[in-house]
Parts: C-alpha cells; structure tokens; sequence
C-alpha cells in the first residue's frame, strides 16, 4: 500500500468493467461504450480511434496496431497483426544504391500502408457486439468538437512538431504555432473519415476518395504507393508467443513485433538472484541494462516478419549461454541501434469487460507525427514504420515490397495457473521490452502492487547512454557511473504504462500511468 501522505494515485477498483489508458478522454468513452451494452472489443477501438485525436502525435488512422485477445468464457488468447506492408514497388537496393545505409526516418521512403483501420474493422465483425457507427462515435464529435490539449501531449508536442512537414504543419498547428495546453484541437478532416468508414466500413477508408487522397498525397511527396497496395492492405490473426517467470506466463504478440525481445529479457534475468537486490538499487539497474543490451542485439538480428530462428531466440540454453556473458559489476558496450534514435509515440489501451473479455490494444505511427507527411486533403499522418527495416542485404528483416517491418509495438497478457489474470502494456517504442520485464518483475520478484508496479522509477541503456529516471536516488546514479555507465537524465519520462488485473474475487483492479495524462475506469 501507498504512503498516503506521499504524492501518489490509488489503483482503481471495479467489478463490471474496467478501462486503463492514456487520456481521460479515452478511457471515459471507452466505459460509455461498456455500460451502453458494448463489449471490451468494441471499447478498445473506440478509445483507441479517439486517442488518435487526443494525442495525434501517438498515433493515428495512418498507422498500425497489435491487439492481443482473450474472448469471454474462454482462457485462449488470439493475436491480430494490424501492422501494414512496405508498397510492392519498395526494394532496399534502390535505397542502398541512393547512398542510404538505413531507411530515412522522416521521408516517404519510411511510409509503409496504414493497417490499422483494417485491423479495427476486422476486430469490430469478428469480435464487437455494436457497430463502428456505434464506437466511432466518440471520435468523431470530437475531432469535429475538438479537444484542449492535456499536458503531457502539449511536452510531446512541442518536442515533435519540428519534424512536421508540408501540409501537415496546416493540420497539426494552430495559426502555425504548436499547441499549448488547454487550447483546443480539431481534425474536421479526420472526423469525415471517420463518418466514411462508420457508413462503409473499412471501404470509406481503403478505397474511394479516402484512398485516393492518402495514394495521390504520397505519390506528389515522391512514394512508390499504388491504390492496389493500399486495397490489399489485410490484417492476421495468429498466436502469441510465450515464456516463464517465476508463477506467471508472459504472452506477447509475435513477430514481426519484437515481444519476443521481453521474454528473451526474462529469460536472461532469470539467472540472477533479483529478490536479493534493491528493486530501486543500482545492482538490479545495471544487471537489467546489461540483460536488455543482449537482448536487444538479439532482436536486432533475428526479428522480422519472419523470424527463421525464434526459437533459438527463446530457448533457455539462448538465455543461459547469454546470462553468462554479464558482468555483475562492470558496463558492457552499448546496443548497437536499429534505427538513428530512440522514441517513445505510442497510445496503449487495455479493457476488461463484465464477461471477462479482455483486450490488450496498441497503436501508433512510430515516431513523433511518423513521418511528419499528412494527406493533404483530410490531414491523415502517415506512419514511418518503413524505418523499422534493415537495408543489409540478406538480413532477415530486409526492406522488400509486401513486406512488414520490424515492429517495436508490443501489447502484453499474463497468466497464472492457465488463466489469464492481466491485459498490460508499456509505451515508448525501443524501450517496451525493457519496460515489459521490468514491470514483470516488479509483480514477481518484489510483489508490487499494479499502481506501484507502474509508478516505480525506470532506466533504459540505449545508444546515447544509461538514461535514469529521476526517480533514482543520486547515490544509485554515482554507482552507476562507477560500474562504467554513461549515466543520463531523459529529455522526458521513459515510456507509459496501462494494466487491469482481473481478482478470482470477480473484482478489477486498474493502473494507469501517471507519466501520461491518462487514468484507469470502471463502473
């Protein structure tokens, strides 16, 4: 339990339904659509397509998205890949031959087809119980209505709006200034998207003049995007990957996502002794950077659409043989990256309803606005996921036409005994892996509640360095650069994190991270 005289936010409490997200905004729509009858498929997507208003930087229409599903009365879980393809035209020679040694993080080169909307579609007949008229409501009013910016999106704001280009600085800022917090923001283009696909389903958006404004955008910016490689765009459904820790199961989306990277983390950590260190300590800081560096090289080698040797990635003797190259008192060289920086633009949702269905939904454009291009007529970004490929020649993750990139989106579910007991998910692209065994572990090796799973301080070692909270005690941070760290403060929080556990009691518990505007609901 809290120190309730400590600067703080109580885990909230429920019984019929329970919603944790970014943005109140969301999180309140999505309970609306619970309580008028809805079920947690048709929440997630309403909040989800809303949070695209709320946060645009995050995420958007133009984007992608995983979902990890557990349907009610059943303890199975589903994985639906939302993420879209590079166009059929795209080759990495022709890349590598124009001099490039990754794919341009802010050109048309990066744009690969939005699968999101194709994949909400497909969850709303699959799975939904009320219609996208019905859950594309909320965003609708409000990208017409407009929103006051929160604080947190106005910091992220002003950190991305660099990157906009074109006709999307027309979209994205106000009389050519970024938005400040409680101004109001407005996509009436987005909303007459919107209103398309509530009357036509995923046709008002991959065909007609939804399709042609994304194709023709692109093609004047200089892209290779036909209309057939937007038709084609098609979601699918699959199998979550799973690994061990202590008493729970850790499921992840599977390639081309990198949550197999998480489980390889947990993997590795398990050959040392957590439980004997600080949770907030230097030793458990510096084991978990140096596991996180070998797991990311790992992923940066083996991850793609297509992960021939997933296996071998997820094998304890991996693991083992891995565990033993850490050093319990001296820094290891940092990971080598697989694109130029790291960023932290992603939305994350997770919904329980009263039958137990429960989803675990993330969505993004990549970077900060993606690409920084919108289309110029109904102002959609479009994503950079294209950035995720590999240009080396013969690398599993090799940029091709129809193909999907490595994808740092990662939506999570535990469980304990066969049951799912928890849809959770943590935000901030390269450090999401880090994030979810962190906060794993936090649950296994410490016993943290889920809010303080949540709020406890993180660190990151990436290419720049060991980024550390402030939430570390100067005295970790000193130990730290001693054992060979290159020891820096975040320009921001690291990553965001949403989780609703479900009790055997009948009763939800939610956790909604504070380093976000967000909040967890429930009726």
């Amino acid at each position: 339990m809290r120190d309730f005289q400590m600067p703080g936010r109580s885990a909230v409490y429920a019984t019929n339904g329970m919603v944790a997200t970014s943005h109140p905004f969301a999180a309140q729509a999505a309970v609306e659509i619970l309580k008028s009858g809805g079920n947690a498929v048709d929440a997630a997507i309403a909040g989800a397509v809303l949070l695209g208003i709320c946060e645009p930087q995050m995420t958007g229409i133009g984007g992608d998205c995983f979902v990890l599903l557990k349907p009610a009365g059943d303890e199975r879980v589903l994985a639906l890949n939302g993420s879209g393809r590079a166009p059929a035209a795209a080759t990495a020679v022709a890349l590598r031959d124009a001099g490039h040694a990754t794919v341009p993080l802010r050109g048309v080169e990066a744009v690969t087809l939005p699968g999101a909307m194709d994949a909400f579609c497909r969850l709303s007949s699959d799975w939904g119980k009320l219609g996208l008229d019905h859950v594309l409501a909320p965003a609708i009013h409000y990208a017409e209505a407009g929103v006051p910016v929160a604080p947190r999106v106005a910091f992220d704001w002003a950190d991305d709006a660099p990157f906009l280009q074109g006709k999307a600085r027309e979209f994205f800022l106000l009389d050519g200034a970024v938005p400040k917090a409680g101004q109001i923001f407005r996509a009436p283009g987005q909303a007459e998207v919107l209103r398309r696909i509530a009357r036509q389903g995923r046709a008002g958006f991959y065909e007609g003049e939804v399709a042609e404004d994304l194709i023709g955008s692109l093609n004047a910016l200089g892209g290779s995007h036909t209309l057939d490689d937007l038709a084609a765009t098609s979601c699918t459904w699959g199998e979550p990957v799973a690994g061990t820790y202590g008493d729970v199961t850790v499921l992840e989306h599977p390639p081309n996502g990198q949550g197999a990277t998480a489980i390889l983390m947990l993997n590795i950590l398990k050959h040392f002794d957590l439980k004997s260190m600080d949770p907030f300590g230097a030793q458990r800081a510096h084991i978990e950077a140096e596991a996180g560096k070998l797991a990311y090289d790992t992923r940066n080698r083996f991850i793609a659409e297509h992960s021939p040797r997933l296996d071998h990635m997820l094998s304890d003797a991996t693991a083992a043989k891995l565990a033993a190259l850490i050093d319990p008192n001296r820094a290891a060289p940092s990971p080598n990256p697989l694109a130029e920086a790291i960023h932290r633009d992603t939305i994350y949702i997770s919904v329980v309803d009263r039958d137990r269905m429960a989803v675990s939904l993330i969505y993004s454009i990549y970077y900060g606005f993606g690409a920084g291009l919108a289309s110029s007529k109904f102002g959609v970004i479009f994503q950079n996921r294209g950035a995720g490929f590999s240009l080396t020649e013969g690398h599993p993750n090799e940029l091709a036409g129809g193909k999907r990139p490595m994808h740092t989106i990662i939506p999570g579910m535990l469980k304990r005994n066969g049951k799912v007991i928890m849809p959770f998910g943590v935000m901030g692209g390269a450090y999401q892996p880090t994030g979810h065994a962190r906060f794993v572990s936090n649950l296994v090796d410490y016993g943290l509640d889920t809010q303080a799973a949540v709020d406890a301080p993180r660190s990151f070692s990436w290419v720049d360095g060991m980024e550390v909270e402030r939430g570390y005690s100067q005295g970790v941070r000193d130990t730290l650069a001693q054992m060979g760290h290159k020891v820096i403060t975040p320009p921001d929080a690291l990553g965001g994190a949403q989780n609703i556990l479900m009790q055997d009691s009948g009763v939800l518990i939610g956790a909604s991270d504070p380093r976000k505007d967000g909040c967890a609901l429930g009726y």
